[in-house]
């Protein structure tokens, strides 16, 4: 008798205690853009002539580069981008074809 007072007193209790949640409807839009930039590989020996004496310029020249990508734009811009390394320390540049280092 004692097991099936205590059962219903459970069951009672739990039968007060339901869950009342509601799913959160909360539309955020999800936008999503395409990058349309490419980045090509290139050979260093590949590059254009003026690109290559930036590489031998005074504040570039302590760097030595390891490789280079050339990278255009959905907008059809396009610059090189040349990976260099100096000892233990590693770095990028971005050279447009006339050899400007671009920002």
């Amino acid at each position: 008798m004692k097991k099936i007072i205590l059962s219903a007193a459970f069951l009672a209790l739990a039968g007060l205690t339901t869950v009342k949640a509601t799913e959160v409807k909360n539309n955020v839009p999800v936008v999503a853009y395409q990058d349309s930039t490419t980045k090509t590989p290139v050979e260093l020996k590949d590059l254009p002539e003026a690109v290559q004496k930036t590489l031998q310029s005074e504040p570039v020249k302590a760097w030595t580069p390891t490789e280079a990508f050339l990278v255009t734009n959905a907008d059809k811009t396009s610059y090189y981008l040349i990976n260099v390394k100096k000892e233990a320390e590693t770095g990028s540049l971005k050279i447009d074809k006339d050899g400007k280092v671009v920002q």
